[in-house]
């Protein structure tokens, strides 16, 4: 008599697993996070007139300093036109000034200004007990695991 097959237990994660059930895959809370996360962050972020891709190129520009528009792309995940549309509307805001490189005149260089400054100092306030909310009954060496696991899954995935 042969035994029956069994599926391994990371079967039920597979959406082509008959096993498979949305809650059971991470993307699906992945996606439910973010999107959570998202409609949040719009809503605080739209009390001090600005929104997530000014947030994310604001504080991608604090974090590496000046910086190319594709390099901006890269780390908010949007594609170059997208960021040179939203960086010369923050350019019309006063929030950041650009500049064409100077061994490269290809490339378009952001830099934040004073006005800029001032939004990230507001963005903190803004956004401060989302973030704390967020990750209450948390400690820090499980904010660094999820962290890794999501680095990890990152790195799976084809890059493009």
């Amino acid at each position: 008599m042969t035994k029956p097959v069994r599926n391994p237990r990371s079967q039920r994660y597979n959406p082509a697993s008959e096993d498979f059930h949305k809650e059971d895959f991470p993307f699906y809370w992945l996606a439910q996070v973010h999107g959570r996360y998202a409609m949040s962050m719009e809503k605080k972020l739209k009390k001090i007139n600005l929104d997530i891709p000014r947030w994310r190129i604001l504080f991608t520009l604090k974090e590496e300093g000046t910086c190319s528009i594709s390099k901006i792309a890269h780390h908010a995940i949007a594609k170059v036109p997208t960021v040179t549309k939203i960086v010369q509307r923050m350019k019309e805001d006063g929030l950041v000034e650009t500049r064409i490189r100077s061994d490269d005149g290809r490339v378009t260089e952001v830099m934040m200004t004073a006005k800029g400054i001032e939004a990230i100092a507001d963005i903190q306030v803004a956004t401060h007990d989302l973030f704390r909310e967020s990750f209450k009954d948390m400690t820090e060496a499980q904010i660094k695991r999820l962290n890794k696991l999501l680095e990890q899954l990152f790195n799976n995935l084809p890059d493009h």
